[in-house]
């Protein structure tokens, strides 16, 4: 299968020229079940990464989702949502994702994934500002390290060289404001003083900018490039202020984080987002089928909507009938199976159990909430960074073998501040947590030994 991969396909975000060194076989999943997936050499391991972030309700489900999709498919295979063509499905999915959204949120463009719900994001508060005669907002902020897709409008907004300089100039210029890292701090800040800090950050560089042109700043609630990333108190509420303060627009992105992974529909919620757009994706389908929305505010709409304007933007494959149908269902299961207060019902322990991890000599920050959450590693260099040798032996080599032989799936970043990462399905029980945390207990506790 290897073989077959170096002729025929180009994997995303990989060195496919590498694919024939000796020792890369292709990890190749041939089943899911539950929180598991199976390889084509019959070895189990739990998904501790969720597929993507997609899987919330694991992979027991296909029965129903294929029975709704099967009744989809024998109604209407395909039809737009364009110019003054819909479909019930997709009037059903866009009714049901406006009752779960924040308050004064009612509208959703559909889209084929995170990416493109980005790239509508920025396309509609482009045409708010320009309805309004502000076409001089032109202009994006975004935090660092953050990642929020690779088209080129959302891949504007990602704060990444390694993505983004080999396409040259970004689309949008964009500037970028410090992210809610508290470990990156040279002196620790309460909480109340980190938030003022933040947001005096995201203030001059509006200024600095120029207020008159920024369109939108993004950010997720959580931010997980760079490691789950929680903020600290009033952060989002200051977000809002600023926004309100000097015209732009506040979008969540919450790809990663809706749909439960934080323990409710949308992430934002747990920490008093307003926000004006929220983009989402992954979760929306629970995993079974690709799909991306833009949900928009009222106010918004009440400007772009005015009778004879065209919202010049659009997807062939824009609420799908089939992904529509998909993401209905998968949202009732969540509902019916009470996915939400399983989170919500483990979560602290999880949190436990990671920070108990933050012991280990390796360990230098544990970060998250919900089912979301990241070990930043500390090396053996004074400064808490990795030595060339221990990052090939440790980071690169060691720990994310280590992990998949005992069982299980995880992210290892090997980046600037490695890091060990989890997103276990929402279905997961106390004793799939436990086995997790275990996992990653030995296999750090070895990495340490040999630091």
């Amino acid at each position: 299968m290897t073989a077959t991969a170096q002729r025929h396909l180009l994997l995303n975000m990989t060195a496919n020229g590498s694919l024939a060194e000796p020792g890369k076989d292709l990890f190749v999943v041939r089943h899911g079940e539950g929180p598991y997936v199976d390889d084509t050499a019959g070895n189990r391991f739990i998904d501790g990464l969720s597929g993507l972030y997609c899987c919330q309700i694991g992979y027991s489900y296909a029965d129903e989702i294929a029975e709704a999709a099967q009744k989809q498919l024998r109604e209407l295979c395909y039809s737009p949502l364009w110019s003054d063509s819909a479909h019930p499905t997709g009037l059903a999915l866009a009714e049901r994702l406006a009752a779960l959204a924040p308050d004064g949120i009612e509208h959703v463009f559909f889209s084929g994934g995170g990416a493109e719900s980005v790239e509508t994001a920025w396309k509609i508060a482009r045409r708010y500002h320009t309805l309004r005669g502000e076409a001089g907002r032109i202009k994006a902020i975004a935090r660092r390290g953050a990642y929020h897709g690779l088209t080129l409008g959302a891949l504007s907004f990602t704060d990444d060289p390694g993505l983004t300089e080999p396409y040259g100039p970004p689309a949008v210029e964009t500037h970028f404001v410090a992210n809610t890292n508290r470990s990156a701090l040279e002196q620790p800040l309460d909480e109340a003083a980190f938030t003022a800090y933040l947001l005096a950050d995201v203030e001059a560089t509006v200024l600095a900018a120029g207020p008159e042109s920024v369109a939108m700043l993004i950010a997720e609630p959580v931010q997980n490039r760079g490691g789950c990333i929680t903020p600290p108190e009033g952060y989002w509420q200051g977000l809002r202020a600023l926004a309100d303060r000097y015209g732009f627009l506040l979008v969540a992105d919450e790809v990663i984080t809706a749909f439960g992974r934080l323990g409710e529909w949308f992430g934002g919620e747990c920490y008093g987002a307003r926000p004006d757009i929220v983009t989402v994706a992954k979760g929306i389908t629970a995993g079974y089928a690709p799909m991306g929305a833009t949900l928009v505010s009222d106010r918004i709409t009440e400007v772009i909507n005015q009778p004879g304007e065209v919202l010049n933007h659009g997807y062939t494959f824009s609420g799908h009938p089939l992904s529509a149908a998909i993401a209905l269902r998968s949202l009732e299961i969540m509902q019916r199976d009470r996915i939400l207060e399983n989170v919500r019902g483990h979560q602290d322990h999880l949190a436990r159990r990671m920070a108990s991890l933050g012991e280990l000599p390796i360990v230098g920050d544990v970060r998250g909430a919900g089912y979301f959450y990241a070990l930043e590693l500390v090396g053996d260099l004074d400064d808490g960074g990795f030595s060339d040798t221990a990052r090939a032996a440790l980071v690169a080599d060691l720990i994310p073998r280590r992990l998949r032989e005992a069982g299980l799936l995880a992210r290892v970043y090997n980046r600037a501040a490695p890091l060990v990462q989890i997103a276990p399905p929402l279905i997961s029980d106390r004793a799939l947590l436990d086995r997790i945390a275990d996992i990653i207990a030995d296999t750090l506790d070895e990495a340490s030994a040999r630091l």
